[in-house]
Formats: C-alpha cells, sequence, structure tokens
C-alpha cells in the first residue's frame, strides 16, 4: 500500500512516490533565531521528524534539510536590545532550538544550513532572476515581479486581483507594483550588511530557502513542509522565485501543519499567553509534550491547556505501565509456555493497523489509538494463567518499534538501592503476614523517598513520583 500525502497544493490526498526510488528529497523551513522558540514553533520540528521516521521506517532513504534564518529584522532589534552583535544572538538561540528541539526526541536534520554561511548562492539566484526579467533593482532595493510569474497564487489558491486588493508600497519602497516583494534589502545605518551587485545589504526572508532548497536538494524536491502559517506568502513566493529560475516544479508535495491555540484562544504576545518552550520544559516531561503533540491529526488545529496536557501525561504513563508489565512478567513468571499463535496474530494485525494509518497521511492520532489497543490486549493477555515468551516478546518488540515511528521514549526503570529493595522485600513480607499497618508504613516511607509502589497481579512494581 502506497503512503498517501495531504497535498497543500492540490488540495487532495495523493499517492507518494518520490523522484528517486527509495529516497527523498525533504526540506522544512527552520526558526528564525533571535529567541527561544515557543509551542507553536516546537510543532512543525514534532510533525516533520515524525513524517522522517516513518518514511525511513518504509524503507526510504529520506535527505532532510530544515535550515536557519540567521540574519533578519528580529534578530537586528534582538542585538540592539542585548548591546550585542546579530551572529551572537543567532548563535545564542540556535544552540537554544537544538536544546529544546533535542529534549522533544527531534534527530537533527541531515544539514542545517544558515543563511549567513550562503550569501554567495542567495546572490546569484538573484542575479540570476534579474536576467530573466522576473527582478528589478530598485535604488539599492531588488524586488521580484509577480505579475510576471503566471502560476503565482496557485499554492495558497488565491488570484492575482484578489491579492492585490490588500496590497500596499510602504514607505521607503520604490516598487513598479504592490504586489512585488523584497528579494534584496538595502542596508540601513548602522545594520550588519554584504556586498553585493546593488551595493550593501542582506537578502529577504523568501529567497532564502528558494537558494538553500535548491543548493542542498537540486532543482526539484519530493516535500517542502512548514506551519500553515508559511503557506502565504513565504511558500508561496518560494515556488515564484523558484519555478521562475529553473522552469521546473519546484517541490511535488507541500505539508502544512495546523496552529496551536491557547485555551481556546490565538497565542499571542499581546494576550499574555506566549509559551516557550524553554520554560514549559522546566515542569513538563517533553516526552509528553511530543506526545501531546502527536495524538491531534499534524493538519488539525491544536488547542493547548493544563488539562489537557495533564491527560496526555497519563495516557503516555498508560502505555509504559503496559510495556513495563509485560517486561515484569517476562523477568518473575515460572509458567512460561511455548509459541501462542492467535495471540502472536492479532499483535501483528494491530501493527499493520498502525501503518495502515500511518499511511494515511501520516494519521499519529489514529496510529495512537491503535497503541492504547495494544495495551488492551496486552492487559487481557497477561491475565491468563499460562503466557507464552514469545506472545510477551512479540508485544514488547512491537510497543519498542512503534514507539520508536513516533519519537518516544519506553525508559527502563532504574535499579533499586540496597535500602529500598529491603523495604520492597520486608513489605512483601508484612502483606503476607497479614501485617497490614506495617506495609502501609513502608508504602507511605517509600513515598517520602518519591519511590510509588503499584501492586499488580504481576507482582509489585515500582516508579518514581
Amino acid at each position: 500500500m502506497a503512503i498517501k500525502i495531504y497535498n497543500t497544493l492540490t488540495r487532495k490526498k495523493e499517492d507518494f512516490i518520490p523522484l528517486e526510488e527509495g529516497k527523498v528529497k525533504m526540506y522544512v523551513c527552520g526558526p528564525t533565531v533571535y529567541n527561544y522558540i515557543h509551542i507553536g514553533n516546537a510543532r512543525p520540528p514534532i510533525v516533520f521528524d515524525t513524517v522522517r521516521r516513518y518514511l525511513e521506517y518504509r524503507g526510504y532513504d529520506v535527505n532532510f534539510v530544515s535550515n536557519f534564518t540567521d540574519v533578519d529584522d528580529k534578530l537586528i532589534k534582538a542585538a540592539a536590545e542585548l548591546g550585542t552583535d546579530v551572529p551572537t544572538v543567532a548563535e545564542r538561540f540556535i544552540d537554544a532550538f537544538y536544546e529544546d528541539v533535542s529534549a522533544l526526541g527531534c534527530k537533527r536534520a541531515d544539514l542545517h544550513p544558515r543563511v549567513t554561511e550562503n550569501m554567495d548562492i542567495i546572490i546569484e539566484f538573484i542575479e540570476t532572476l534579474i536576467e530573466k526579467g522576473f527582478a528589478y533593482e530598485s535604488n539599492g532595493d531588488v524586488y521580484y515581479r509577480t505579475r510576471r510569474f503566471d502560476e503565482y497564487g496557485k499554492l495558497s489558491h488565491q488570484s492575482v486581483d484578489d491579492l492585490k486588493i490588500g496590497a500596499r508600497i510602504q514607505a521607503g519602497e520604490k516598487k513598479e507594483d504592490a504586489l512585488d516583494f523584497t528579494l534584496w534589502k538595502a542596508a540601513k545605518e548602522g545594520e550588519i550588511y554584504w556586498d553585493s551587485p546593488w551595493g550593501e545589504g542582506r537578502p529577504g526572508w523568501h529567497i532564502e530557502c528558494s537558494a538553500m532548497a535548491r543548493k542542498y536538494l537540486g532543482d526539484t524536491i519530493d516535500i517542502h513542509a512548514g506551519g500553515q502559517d508559511l503557506t502565504f506568502p513565504h511558500h508561496e513566493n518560494e515556488i515564484a522565485q523558484s519555478e521562475a529560475l529553473t522552469g521546473k516544479t519546484f517541490a511535488r508535495y507541500w505539508m502544512h501543519n495546523g496552529y496551536i491555540n491557547i485555551d481556546n484562544e490565538k497565542m499571542s504576545k499581546s494576550l499574555g499567553n506566549f509559551v516557550l518552550v524553554h520554560d514549559i520544559l522546566k515542569s513538563v516531561d517533553p516526552q509528553v509534550l511530543r506526545f501531546f503533540m502527536l495524538a491531534v491529526h499534524y493538519r488539525n488545529p491544536i488547542n493547548f491547556t493544563d488539562e489537557l496536557l495533564r491527560n496526555a501525561g497519563s495516557g503516555l504513563e498508560r502505555l509504559k505501565t503496559s510495556y513495563q508489565n509485560l517486561k515484569h512478567r517476562l523477568e518473575v513468571s515460572a509458567n512460561l509456555t511455548t509459541n501462542d499463535d492467535e495471540w502472536l496474530d492479532k499483535i501483528s494485525d494491530l501493527k499493520n493497523d498502525f501503518i495502515k494509518e500511518m499511511d494515511d497521511d501520516f494519521n499519529t492520532a489514529d496510529g495512537i489509538s491503535i497503541l492504547f489497543e495494544l495495551v488492551k490486549q496486552a492487559n487481557y493477555y497477561l491475565m491468563e494463567e499460562n503466557t507464552s515468551e514469545n506472545v510477551i516478546v512479540s508485544f514488547m518488540n512491537t510497543f519498542e518499534e512503534l514507539f520508536s515511528v513516533l519519537g518516544l521514549q519506553l525508559e527502563t526503570l532504574d535499579l533499586l538501592d540496597e535500602e529500598i529493595d529491603n523495604l520492597i522485600q520486608e513489605r512483601l513480607e508484612a502483606r503476607k503476614n497479614r501485617n497490614f499497618q506495617r506495609a502501609d508504613q513502608i508504602r507511605d516511607q517509600l513515598k517520602e523517598m518519591n519511590i510509588i509502589l503499584e501492586d499488580t497481579p504481576q507482582g509489585t512494581r515500582w516508579k518514581r513520583g
């Protein structure tokens, strides 16, 4: 069965057929590194890391590129406020980005190109657009002739005439048309700049990704992805620039994740509901935040609330507990039998169901539902008097395999130290002798040591509170 991707360009699901069999060229627009990322910025790294993982799971060799915008107006402003320079600001928040997304279980891209390291190819790109008549210089700035590209608006499904209604020429701009957008900005007094054929300046935002995607992945790529907010104008402008330059399709599949709201309101600094990942990870397990994001289909909006986050934590803990119960049974049971084909078939069917859901536009929400069904079946199985080592191992392997696809961890419990081990054994003896008062005292004592006990049909388990 082919993987299906919802293509923003065509507004429908399409069979995924990469340009080169077995290989995927994927570009994801990365952050502008002027501050810590907020939870809205965190969704694309989580979503498209999972897409990448699943493609690799299905046997594709994925070349994954995600850029850093390390110079623009926001960085210049941040540098002035912090009393430093743009490169210092960029380096600080690139490091912070790596720290945050690594905590969220995201693998690093195969390449993280930076704008400042690719200025030569950006300038060359702009020069060629001018030569072809798609761009023009005006008073040190360079603009793209939007109307010259006949298919402008095809990604966002807007007509040029509709766009013209809201178009304005800002003070200081000398455009031929209000719809034209900036490729190169002349430097203002005191700003960071690079030399160019049009004078000192720096690139506009949209040209950067077009140039870097072409340099590192070629004229045509398989998947271009990012947040829904990038559909217009950023990705629309990328298409116009790239296809005007090469005459070829820029990206065959366009993927966009939905927005995040805070308590049913749009996240914004003005509303005071702006949540930084750097801050939330001080009190929330990053795996819970990742699980919370993946529990909703990537194209749907997410409503972020403390209650829903707690529910996600409980759900993830339920999955991990089931795995630990299986592991415990495997370690302590003396009643292991041989094979059990019926149960092995059930597990195989559930894994195939997971693949079916993920093949349908990377439906992690329904994929997670399959994981909960795996929990249900595992719990049923562990209630049986005689269990098979093969079946338990198959359950555990399936948990590990599917968790890995989602970038989640099945953390193993730490070894007990001698003191705690002795207390748990003493409690078991007290319960056996019906000395429940002593058993409860030991439970309370362990609780004070941040050790929580769980009495299960498979025996006593523990976890840290």
